[in-house]
Protein backbone atom coordinates (compact mmCIF):
# COMPACT_ATOMS: atom_id res chain seq x y z
CA UNK A 1 0.00 0.00 0.00
CA UNK A 2 1.37 3.41 -1.00
CA UNK A 3 0.30 6.19 1.36
CA UNK A 4 0.40 9.95 0.82
CA UNK A 5 0.65 11.81 4.12
CA UNK A 6 -0.29 15.48 4.19
CA UNK A 7 0.33 18.13 6.83
CA UNK A 8 -1.89 20.97 5.60
CA UNK A 9 -0.79 24.58 5.53
CA UNK A 10 -1.00 27.55 3.20
CA UNK A 11 2.60 28.78 3.58
CA UNK A 12 4.06 25.27 3.85
CA UNK A 13 2.17 22.10 2.97
CA UNK A 14 4.19 19.07 3.96
CA UNK A 15 3.83 15.82 2.06
CA UNK A 16 5.37 12.40 2.40
CA UNK A 17 4.81 9.19 0.50
CA UNK A 18 5.61 5.84 2.07
CA UNK A 19 5.00 2.31 0.95
CA UNK A 20 3.98 -0.27 3.52
CA UNK A 21 5.18 -3.75 2.65
CA UNK A 22 4.19 -6.28 5.30
CA UNK A 23 5.12 -4.62 8.59
CA UNK A 24 7.82 -2.43 7.09
CA UNK A 25 7.78 1.07 5.68
CA UNK A 26 9.81 2.32 2.75
CA UNK A 27 10.02 6.04 2.03
CA UNK A 28 9.23 6.91 -1.58
CA UNK A 29 9.45 10.71 -1.51
CA UNK A 30 8.80 13.68 0.71
CA UNK A 31 9.03 17.42 0.70
CA UNK A 32 7.08 20.62 1.09
CA UNK A 33 5.05 22.80 -1.22
CA UNK A 34 5.68 26.40 -0.24
CA UNK A 35 3.95 29.62 -1.19
CA UNK A 36 5.23 33.15 -0.86
CA UNK A 37 3.52 35.50 1.59
CA UNK A 38 3.32 38.15 -1.14
CA UNK A 39 0.98 35.97 -3.23
CA UNK A 40 -2.79 36.47 -3.15
CA UNK A 41 -4.50 33.75 -1.14
CA UNK A 42 -6.39 32.50 -4.20
CA UNK A 43 -3.09 32.11 -6.07
CA UNK A 44 -1.55 30.32 -3.12
CA UNK A 45 -4.45 27.87 -2.96
CA UNK A 46 -4.30 27.24 -6.71
CA UNK A 47 -0.56 26.60 -6.49
CA UNK A 48 -1.06 24.15 -3.60
CA UNK A 49 -3.75 22.32 -5.55
CA UNK A 50 -1.74 22.11 -8.78
CA UNK A 51 1.42 21.01 -6.96
CA UNK A 52 -0.37 18.32 -4.98
CA UNK A 53 -2.10 17.00 -8.09
CA UNK A 54 1.28 16.79 -9.81
CA UNK A 55 2.70 14.80 -6.87
CA UNK A 56 -0.31 12.46 -6.92
CA UNK A 57 -0.03 11.95 -10.68
CA UNK A 58 3.72 11.19 -10.45
CA UNK A 59 3.74 9.00 -7.33
CA UNK A 60 0.35 7.27 -7.74
CA UNK A 61 -0.41 6.64 -4.05
CA UNK A 62 -3.32 4.38 -3.08
CA UNK A 63 -4.64 6.45 -0.19
CA UNK A 64 -4.16 9.83 1.47
CA UNK A 65 -3.73 10.37 5.20
CA UNK A 66 -4.41 13.97 6.21
CA UNK A 67 -3.86 15.52 9.60
CA UNK A 68 -6.98 17.11 11.05
CA UNK A 69 -6.77 20.71 12.14
CA UNK A 70 -5.90 21.51 15.70
CA UNK A 71 -7.53 24.83 16.54
CA UNK A 72 -5.78 26.78 19.23
CA UNK A 73 -6.30 30.53 19.59
CA UNK A 74 -5.72 32.29 16.26
CA UNK A 75 -9.02 32.04 14.35
CA UNK A 76 -7.69 33.81 11.25
CA UNK A 77 -4.82 31.36 10.87
CA UNK A 78 -7.16 28.41 11.49
CA UNK A 79 -9.46 29.60 8.71
CA UNK A 80 -6.59 30.03 6.25
CA UNK A 81 -5.14 26.61 7.11
CA UNK A 82 -8.66 25.18 6.77
CA UNK A 83 -8.84 26.57 3.24
CA UNK A 84 -5.49 24.96 2.38
CA UNK A 85 -6.67 21.70 3.92
CA UNK A 86 -9.83 21.83 1.80
CA UNK A 87 -7.72 22.32 -1.33
CA UNK A 88 -5.57 19.33 -0.33
CA UNK A 89 -8.67 17.18 0.20
CA UNK A 90 -10.04 18.26 -3.19
CA UNK A 91 -6.72 17.46 -4.92
CA UNK A 92 -6.78 13.98 -3.39
CA UNK A 93 -10.41 13.36 -4.34
CA UNK A 94 -9.79 14.56 -7.90
CA UNK A 95 -6.72 12.32 -7.96
CA UNK A 96 -8.93 9.33 -7.16
CA UNK A 97 -7.63 8.76 -3.64
CA UNK A 98 -9.49 7.48 -0.63
CA UNK A 99 -8.92 9.88 2.27
CA UNK A 100 -8.37 9.01 5.90
CA UNK A 101 -8.11 11.69 8.58
CA UNK A 102 -6.23 11.58 11.88
CA UNK A 103 -5.97 13.97 14.79
CA UNK A 104 -2.52 15.06 15.98
CA UNK A 105 -3.16 12.97 19.12
CA UNK A 106 -3.85 9.82 17.03
CA UNK A 107 -0.71 10.37 14.97
CA UNK A 108 1.46 10.81 18.07
CA UNK A 109 -0.10 7.73 19.65
CA UNK A 110 0.57 5.63 16.53
CA UNK A 111 4.22 6.67 16.27
CA UNK A 112 5.39 7.20 19.83
CA UNK A 113 2.78 5.32 21.86
CA UNK A 114 1.88 8.49 23.73
CA UNK A 115 -0.68 11.00 22.48
CA UNK A 116 0.97 13.96 24.21
CA UNK A 117 4.45 13.29 22.79
CA UNK A 118 6.44 16.35 21.75
CA UNK A 119 7.44 17.22 18.20
CA UNK A 120 11.03 16.00 18.63
CA UNK A 121 9.88 12.54 19.77
CA UNK A 122 7.62 12.21 16.71
CA UNK A 123 10.39 13.39 14.39
CA UNK A 124 12.85 10.89 15.87
CA UNK A 125 10.35 8.05 15.37
CA UNK A 126 9.78 9.11 11.73
CA UNK A 127 13.55 8.99 11.19
CA UNK A 128 13.83 5.60 12.91
CA UNK A 129 10.81 3.91 11.31
CA UNK A 130 11.81 5.05 7.81
CA UNK A 131 15.51 4.34 8.40
CA UNK A 132 16.50 7.89 7.39
CA UNK A 133 19.93 9.41 8.03
CA UNK A 134 18.44 12.60 9.43
CA UNK A 135 15.10 14.07 10.47
CA UNK A 136 13.24 15.42 7.42
CA UNK A 137 13.01 19.19 7.18
CA UNK A 138 10.97 21.32 7.33
CA UNK A 139 8.94 20.07 10.30
CA UNK A 140 5.82 19.96 8.11
CA UNK A 141 7.47 17.24 6.02
CA UNK A 142 8.18 15.09 9.07
CA UNK A 143 4.57 15.65 10.20
CA UNK A 144 3.28 14.51 6.80
CA UNK A 145 5.42 11.37 6.94
CA UNK A 146 4.10 10.76 10.45
CA UNK A 147 0.52 10.98 9.13
CA UNK A 148 1.36 8.42 6.43
CA UNK A 149 2.96 6.05 8.96
CA UNK A 150 -0.04 6.47 11.26
CA UNK A 151 -2.34 5.30 8.50
CA UNK A 152 -0.04 2.39 7.73
CA UNK A 153 -0.39 1.26 11.34
CA UNK A 154 -4.15 1.86 11.44
CA UNK A 155 -5.34 0.82 7.97
CA UNK A 156 -6.18 -2.82 8.67
CA UNK A 157 -8.16 -2.02 11.82
CA UNK A 158 -10.03 0.83 10.11
CA UNK A 159 -10.85 -1.44 7.18
CA UNK A 160 -12.28 -4.11 9.47
CA UNK A 161 -14.33 -1.57 11.39
CA UNK A 162 -15.75 -0.15 8.14
CA UNK A 163 -16.69 -3.65 6.99
CA UNK A 164 -18.52 -4.14 10.28
CA UNK A 165 -19.95 -0.63 9.97
CA UNK A 166 -18.56 0.31 13.40
CA UNK A 167 -17.27 3.82 13.93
Amino acid sequence: MKILGIDPGYAILGYGIVEKIGNRFKVCSYGAVTTDASMDMTDRLEYLYDSLREIIDEEKPDVASIEQLFFNTNAKTAILVGQARGVAVLACVKGGLEIEEYTPLQIKQALVGYGRADKKQVQMMVKTILNLKKIPKPDDTADALAAAICHGHSAETRKRLKELDIR
